[in-house]
């Protein structure tokens, strides 16, 4: 299993462990220190001994490249946020179909709208659900109920 952390941490903390022993600490103390299983730091140790530093150097995530670049993504969340009426839509609600609509209308870039929940989760996006209300909802004689009629009929706790 893949460690968490980002490829660059994960380098700092190889480079920590090999700085620690060459300091004198053995493998069992440093990884302790690191907070890692002693075999990593034996093999990062002869990694290190093969190929220098760069051999416990940071990789490059591998994977496919996205398709939209951080200037396409920034686009993209400045038009979520102006809503889904200011893009065409006749309703303020977006779902992942509607935005899939939108990139490819956009960026000309097809997305699945099972895969653009993804995109909206990197964009800090979370699901959510309207609340519903009726449209013949009258806020104030609801405050107002609430406020004078609600504590008369409300029953009091018996003493």
């Amino acid at each position: 299993m893949r460690p968490s952390g980002t490829p660059h941490e994960l380098e700092d903390r190889r480079l920590r462990a090999l700085r620690l022993l060459d300091e004198g600490f053995a493998p069992v103390e440093v990884a302790r220190q690191v907070g890692v299983d002693r075999r990593s730091v034996r093999r990062w140790k002869a990694a290190a001994r093969e190929g220098g530093a760069d051999a416990v150097a940071a990789k490059p995530a591998s994977g496919r490249p996205r398709r939209l670049n951080k200037r396409d993504l920034t686009r993209l969340r400045r038009m979520l946020m102006k809503g889904a009426q200011a893009a065409g839509l006749p309703t303020d609600l977006w779902t992942c179909p509607r935005v899939a609509w939108l990139i490819q209308r956009e960026f000309d870039i097809q997305y699945h709208p099972a895969h653009v929940s993804r995109v909206l989760h990197g964009l800090g996006f979370s699901p959510q659900k309207p609340t519903r209300r009726a449209f013949e909802r009258d806020e104030e004689r609801i405050r107002a109920w609430i406020e004078q009629d609600w504590p008369r009929v409300k029953k009091t706790p018996r003493v």
